[in-house]
């Protein structure tokens, strides 16, 4: 059989960027069919950002700050203020797309395919795109997924926005007074709590008893506790069972509560973009939400490999370049790579961010047995850097064995996107957690917290062996009584 390259790509997500631009550099000979890419979530980063510096401007005067006050009217005021933050967020989307342009792409050898395929297995497997086959040793998914609707008597009839288009239909409109928020998903949260800055009143429907249903309660309540602090209206065991439009009104009906809202956002979940690459007839299957793979990320055809949300889970970006990585790997050499998602941290960009990696407690002690695992906890407050920048919410939470082997941890606080990251590493290192203990972070900053929750492990072990704490008491006695 000849082939035309060594691994076709198909999806223009981020994934499917990274994948590329790696195969190129393996001086593999690859080839991207790219539909249209979303830069929408850049919209939302920055939008995130643009939330958090207003809240620390409302909070200058605690800081000794004062501001001069125009004769502008509020409302005046806080529609330019949302304008200008979306020109904002759109000029750094258009950097972000320039980066990942086509014609960058091609110069570090990447052939760019702009349309819409579908494989084909007869006369040999190939994708068929604009015309032409493109036949190659293996192939990668990268499609990524799109906003999953529920069935909600009602909803179809009723406009809503989803992830997908909520920042595209508010490009150069005023900006929705009330807001109704379907869904406890990570993006679902974080919009939340950006429209309560920008002014907004938010109501965020769960059907779960927490607002992220895999998250440590712990965690979630604190969470759960600023977003309603901020103004968020959050409403947990909820399920939506209808939505109607009166009187140009939209209601909706989330449990036993009727609530009157401008506008609507979907954000339940996301399922695959893979109808129509005709994947029947090739053997790779799938379920509704996301395709059938090994742990080495091989499809049900061994020739077809997948990463990113494609194949299930929350849409995290460095999530799906992780799995990038191993089906490059496997496709490109012999496939030996195994994901292990053990030490692959995930971050919300909530305020305070919050970002988790490895096992929960509930998880550990369901796997290990409630009397071999130990919890530590140290809250932010104790952080000098966080009062410095009274950013004192939040809390850091690790999950060890007895013998010190870290499990996993949880942070909710300032800078958390950048602690997991220390934590993942002595995970997949399988560093002891006395060894984060002895670490001496620089001071004043937010590292001291890994350190303090860390020398919680020794003070646990120690008050648990009386044995232990006699010895010492009658050491420390026997010298203070020694003739010097």
């Amino acid at each position: 059989m000849t082939v035309d390259y060594d691994i076709v790509i198909i999806g223009g997500s981020l994934a499917g960027y990274y994948a590329a631009l790696a195969a190129t550099q393996l001086r593999a000979t690859v080839a991207l069919v790219e539909p249209k890419v979303d830069y929408g979530f850049t919209h939302h980063h920055a939008l995130t950002e643009i939330g958090k510096l207003a809240q620390k401007l409302n909070d200058a005067p605690s800081f000794g700050i004062h501001a001069t006050h125009t004769h502008t009217s509020e409302e005046c005021h806080i529609s330019m203020a949302w304008q200008e933050a979306m020109l904002y967020a759109q000029c750094v989307a258009s950097n972000l797309k320039e980066q990942h342009s086509p014609a960058i792409l091609a110069a570090r050898g990447v052939d760019v395919i702009v349309g819409s395929g579908e494989f084909q297995s007869s006369p040999q497997l190939a994708f068929a795109v604009n015309n032409r086959l493109l036949r190659a040793r293996t192939y990668l998914l990268a499609t990524g997924s799109r906003p999953e609707i529920p069935e909600i008597e009602g909803l179809q009839a009723t406009s809503y926005l989803t992830l997908s288009n909520i920042w595209q239909s508010l490009k150069g409109t005023a900006l929705p007074k009330n807001w109704v928020i379907l869904g406890g998903i990570p993006q679902s949260i974080e919009i939340a709590q950006t429209l309560a800055r920008f002014g907004c009143s938010v109501t965020l429907v769960v059907k779960h008893p927490y607002i992220l249903p895999y998250l440590d309660p712990e965690i979630a309540m604190l969470l759960q506790g600023q977003l309603e602090i901020e103004g968020v209206r959050v409403l947990t065991k909820k399920s939506v069972t209808q939505v109607r439009l009166i009187e140009d009104k939209k209601w909706i009906q989330a449990g036993d509560k009727a609530i009157e809202t401008d506008e609507i956002l979907v954000a339940t979940g996301h399922q695959p973009n893979l109808e129509s690459l005709n994947l029947a007839t090739v053997g790779v299957k799938w379920h509704r939400r996301s395709l059938v793979v090994n742990d080495k990320l091989q499809t049900t055809n061994h020739r077809i490999f997948a990463c990113g949300d494609v194949i299930g889970g929350y849409d995290f970006a460095n999530i799906a370049n992780y799995e990038a990585k191993i089906a490059l790997n496997n496709a490109l050499f012999f496939p030996r790579l195994r994901v292990n998602y053990c030490s692959i941290p995930w971050a919300m960009f909530s305020v305070p961010m919050l970002a988790q990696v490895g096992l929960t407690e509930a998880q550990a002690k369901r796997q290990f047995g409630r009397d071999q695992v130990l919890i530590l906890r140290q809250y932010f407050k104790t952080v000098a850097a966080a009062q410095l920048r009274d950013e004192t919410t939040g809390m850091c939470k690790l999950i060890v064995l007895r013998n010190g082997e870290i499990l996993g941890a949880s942070i909710l606080g300032s800078e958390s996107g950048e602690l997991i990251n220390l934590i993942a590493l002595t995970i997949s290192q399988k560093i002891k957690v006395k060894d984060l203990a002895n670490l001496s972070p620089v001071y004043p900053s937010f590292s001291e917290i890994i350190e303090q929750t860390a020398r919680e492990w020794s003070k646990q072990k120690l008050n648990s062996n009386i044995a232990l704490q006699e010895f010492l008491e009658g050491f420390f006695h026997f010298r203070r009584n020694w003739n010097l």
